[in-house]
């Protein structure tokens, strides 16, 4: 797999970015979320993670402005029925977070309202995805936990998975330290957490 692609942006729309690398331009299709942060960049040399999805028998390269946007279109796409279409859509209509908030919370009103996705697309999302983002697929924890304190969480994270614990382990017992003390400092962060652990 092509881990990435980085050049000048030779062309962009809000669907596409042609990547030029070394004269030769790479098309790949993109979200608005990520046409959105790249498009202040047109002079500058860029990164684009990317991904191949099959589509009947031809294969589509996706890029991303974010390896956190890659890894949550593929959660998406992996669920049964969700199509590359439709995972760019959802990426398009509302940011990673916001997403992933959505799942969390359940809120189905929320996930049917983007184009293309009904009841049922929405509640099997819901269904497949929520205990993955929980335990800290497509995302790192800063993402996952919503605080003032994300440089702490962060290094929380850091220390605890170098002391051997498994990251989904240790991303929910930090969830439920921060759940009770959402104030919580490094130190505090990391001995309430090897009680759970």
């Amino acid at each position: 797999m092509i881990e990435y692609i980085s050049g000048n942006i030779a062309d962009l729309s809000p669907t596409r970015i042609v990547v030029d690398n070394h004269g030769m331009g790479y098309g790949l299709e993109i979200s608005l979320q990520t046409y959105e942060a790249l498009r202040n960049y047109k002079e500058a040399k860029v990164y684009v993670f990317t991904t191949i999805n099959q589509r009947d028998a031809t294969e589509v390269m996706y890029g991303f402005a974010t390896k956190d946007e890659r890894e949550l279109f593929e959660l998406i796409v992996g669920i049964s029925g969700i199509g590359a279409a439709s995972a760019r859509m959802i990426l398009s209509a509302m940011t990673a977070d916001e997403f992933r908030e959505a799942i969390i919370s359940e809120n189905i009103n929320k996930i049917k309202s983007i184009k293309g996705i009904g009841l049922k697309s929405s509640q099997r999302m819901i269904l497949e995805l929520k205990d993955k983002i929980v335990k800290g697929e497509g995302a790192g924890s800063d993402v996952i936990f919503k605080a003032d304190n994300n440089s702490d969480i962060e290094e929380a994270t850091s220390a605890l998975t170098m002391l051997g614990f498994s990251k989904p382990n240790v991303n929910k017992a930090i969830q439920a330290v921060l759940k009770k003390n959402p104030g919580a400092k490094v130190e505090e962060i990391i001995k309430a957490a090897l009680k759970m652990l």
